[in-house]
């Protein structure tokens, strides 16, 4: 029985990662090679393990939400955690969706001739060994699994100890999916402790990982940026700002406005932060804020805004640089698409912002001068999603420069290499 199944509390834990380092490794190698189909059934195996394991998941999952109530979990940690019977199933269904989409593994990204006859193609190839640290919300380890077998990567999944009876439960259908298509079950492994000290140990193993990708809060993406000798596809924050430019329509506003701050107060994706043009903030900002405060939101805002409604609550100048992950928000008066960037520049976390009017000169400028890994034009944040990109899943939103940007699915998992195709040249 493989490392992935098994505590073995009685081995060092130095010595169980080693060993999930070196399965992952030679799993790996296989699967750059597999075919898509094999990679298809274990995918759609493990759909339909999670339907049929349904019950027993929901039940794991139940005793996760008891110990975490118990131990004061906040509530927003607590909405990631909770796995609804429609969590479940959109749990299985991106599984499937994964396995529809295009195989990125192989696919020709240039090809070109030399002068001296060397025919040169640039080929998608995997990254190698991925290893995802989370926290609270278990159906990364679905996504995550999902992403990197269908790209050829092996994975190293390492759940929080508050999701842990919910993680070991998802990876027991990801293992029958792979089981089922003849794949090696180390290609998707879960170490199989909540020691924290497994986490240190990953983040040194850049012998056998290839890229780290972390899933959580500040406190755990800021210990992984600081001690991982691996690259890291990460963001910190989730400071999203939705402005309202002076050519926004008033219903569209609050309408985009309350799905992207209210759909879901705890997701990366939620507006922090709402901009208001100074020329719309009379005709505008009540509606905004009687729909807010309807939905149980507390609005707070400077004292421009505050002037139309006295429920606002004064901001302080931490509100500008503040993720609440909650149902509150904040908001700003501003200047025109000039001031909304400069407040975007300073306060902003690169993540997503959005812009609402009908002005598509003011729309462009806002598209382009925004820093952003991912910029909105009438449009909720909160789909700053790789479901909703169409890319099956996602495995995190990066907010980097190198390599991947925005929701990394399965394209961002692949590199490159070059293969070079001669009749016999030799270099003068």
């Amino acid at each position: 029985m493989s490392i992935a199944q098994t505590q073995r509390t009685e081995v060092p834990l130095a010595e169980i990662m080693r060993d999930l380092g070196r399965e992952a490794r030679a799993a790996a190698a296989i699967l750059a090679t597999t075919p898509t189909a094999a990679k298809n059934r274990a995918l759609t195996e493990a759909a339909a393990a999670i339907r049929a394991q349904a019950a027993a998941l929901a039940d794991a999952n139940a005793k996760d939400v008891a110990d975490a109530q118990a131990k004061g979990i906040s509530g927003a940690l607590l909405d990631r955690l909770v796995l609804t019977p429609a969590r479940i199933a959109a749990m299985a269904d991106g599984l499937e969706a994964v396995a529809g989409l295009p195989d990125p593994v192989g696919r020709s990204m240039a090809r070109w001739d030399r002068p001296n006859g060397l025919d040169i193609e640039r080929v998608a190839v995997p990254l190698g060994v991925i290893g995802i640290i989370f926290e609270s919300r278990p159906n990364v380890a679905a996504d995550a699994g999902a992403l990197c077998l269908k790209s050829g990567n092996a994975a190293i999944l390492r759940g929080g100890s508050e999701s842990f009876r919910s993680v070991k439960a998802i990876h027991a259908a990801l293992v029958a999916g792979l089981r089922a298509a003849g794949l090696p079950e180390t290609a998707i492994q879960m170490i199989p402790t909540t020691n924290r000290d497994a986490v240190g140990f990953l983040l040194t193993m850049d012998d056998a990982v290839d890229v780290i990708v972390p899933r959580g809060g500040k406190g755990l993406i800021e210990r992984v940026s600081r001690e991982s000798r691996i690259p890291v596809f990460k963001h910190l924050d989730g400071i999203n700002h939705t402005y309202v430019h002076a050519g926004a329509n008033a219903d569209m506003a609050r309408d985009v406005i309350l799905n992207a701050k209210m759909r879901r107060t705890g997701v990366c994706g939620a507006t922090e932060t709402i901009l208001i043009d100074r020329a719309a903030l009379a005709r505008v900002l009540p509606g905004v804020v009687e729909a807010l405060v309807g939905a149980g939101c507390e609005v707070r805002g400077d004292a421009e805004s505050r002037a139309l409604d006295a429920r606002m609550v004064p901001a302080t100048d931490a509100d500008w640089d503040t993720e609440y992950l909650d149902a509150i928000v904040s908001v700003r008066t501003v200047d025109g698409v000039d001031d909304a960037l400069a407040h975007i520049a300073a306060h902003g976390s690169h993540h997503t912002d959005a812009i609402i009017t009908d002005d598509g000169q003011a729309a462009e400028a806002f598209l382009n001068g925004v820093d952003s890994a991912i910029v909105v034009h009438n449009a909720s944040t909160q789909f700053a999603d790789g479901g909703e990109f169409g890319m099956g899943a996602e495995i995190g939103i990066s907010t980097g420069r190198f390599h991947a940007r925005g929701p990394v699915g399965l394209e961002q998992l692949t590199s490159y290499k070059y293969k070079v195709r001669g009749t016999g040249q030799t270099r003068p």
